[in-house]
């Protein structure tokens, strides 16, 4: 039977009811004080909504083969992706067969250089690409793991990321990643509170559990190296994502300073394997944390993980459920996973993007067995009853 082509490429934004990840209303954690570069401003410091986080909206992308088969993926880039897409990306795709993945990402990233690169542009072959994977294995009949060699794990374990880690230690993950509250805009009061919010976490979880930063780049050099020396005696495992992810010099001086043992990790708004390289190549970071979604999609992961691999560098994905599930269960050089806590005030584990997504497999007791992966592509479903708005269909 010949492999079916492609017939079809569509694009969705999807807002409001919780569907968007990035828009989960008022009392959620997410959108609580949490350092930002925004921080400097007071008006901007309570709610990172204040400055826009929730702002792109959720893109979702469906690419259809001629034998009916339709696979999708979910990222950010909202209207702005979904104009990207029908409007430029769609013709790299259309009438090719499902298989040629490769040739598509290539000519999507060299047609958008002029004005993409990095940042929402990516995102966007991010969530082509991601489609394109679900599509394939769906018309293969196997799950996205099996098509990238195989699982070399039968279960993936698992830290949490949310504000309270002693609550995911009672839950069986095997380490908890807080939001940093205070920035250098409010000084040394700030800092004490940082330190001293980990030092009662520290407190309460015993000293076998992780306990990790993200600093969400709102950090300068200075401020990040006092707080990764101030974090030593609590038992700080590493310092997330401290500064502007333009600044690679200021990394690789970070890791030069802080203590010896603590790691610094930073990647999650990094993109292609050429942002990567210098992460790497620089001694930027001790891991690596490429997002799927963001990075370029799963085809530009691989890439990435090789060039990690050849420099002893751990791969640890953030967050983005299925989409980086898949890959962690198939690589050596990612040994655990991150899990981000959507549960509004962080004390169950809840799917990462309900409601809009169906069949999402989560974690008991911190690990997920790879067989729960077993389904045909990434092996979730759209919510029926999600209303999805198409704001440039092709002509």
């Amino acid at each position: 039977m010949p492999m079916p082509t492609i017939t079809a490429v569509r694009a969705f934004t999807v807002r409001g009811g919780g569907a968007d990840y990035h828009d989960q209303g008022d009392g959620h954690w997410i959108d609580g004080q949490i350092a930002t570069p925004m921080s400097r401003y007071p008006e901007y410091r309570a709610k990172r909504s204040s400055f826009g986080l929730n702002v792109l909206g959720t893109l979702v992308v469906e690419v259809e083969a001629s034998d009916g088969t339709v696979g999708f993926a979910v990222t950010t880039g909202g209207e702005i992706g979904c104009f990207v897409v029908e409007r430029h990306l769609a013709r790299f795709l259309v009438g090719r067969p499902v298989t040629e993945i490769e040739r598509m990402w290539d000519q999507m990233y060299a047609a958008s250089q002029f004005y993409g690169r990095k940042g929402v542009v990516l995102n966007t072959i991010s969530g082509v690409d991601l489609a394109l994977w679900d599509l394939l294995a769906k018309v293969r009949g196997e799950p996205v793991y099996q098509l990238l060699g195989g699982a070399v794990r039968d279960e993936l374990v698992f830290y949490a990321t949310g504000p309270r880690p002693d609550l995911a230690k009672k839950m069986g993950f095997i380490g908890g990643k807080m939001p940093l509250k205070h920035g250098p805009a409010e000084r040394e009061e700030g800092l004490r509170a940082n330190v001293a919010a980990l030092a009662a976490m520290r407190d309460a979880v015993g000293d076998d559990f992780w306990l990790m930063y993200d600093c969400w780049m709102a950090l300068d050099l200075d401020y990040a190296t006092r707080l990764a020396i101030a974090g030593r005696e609590h038992g700080l495992k590493w310092i997330e994502e401290c500064l502007s992810p333009d600044d690679y010099w200021g990394y690789a001086a970070l890791r030069k300073a802080v203590p010896a043992g603590m790691l610094v990790t930073t990647g999650e708004h990094e993109a292609t394997r050429w942002g990567f390289r210098l992460l790497l190549e620089m001694g930027c970071c001790d891991i690596i944390q490429p997002d799927v979604g963001w990075c370029g999609g799963l085809t530009e992961l691989i890439k990435i993980s090789a060039l990690a691999d050849a420099h002893a560098c751990p791969v640890i994905p953030h967050g983005s459920s299925v989409y980086s599930y898949h890959f962690v269960a198939t690589r050596p050089n990612s040994p655990f996973a991150e899990f981000l806590m959507m549960a509004p005030e962080a004390d169950r584990v809840v799917p990462m993007f309900h409601p809009l997504l169906l069949d999402e497999p989560l974690p008991e007791g911190g690990r997920l067995k790879v067989s729960a992966l077993d389904r045909p592509g990434f092996g979730v479903r759209l919510n029926p009853d999600c209303a999805l708005h198409r704001p440039y269909p092709a002509a």
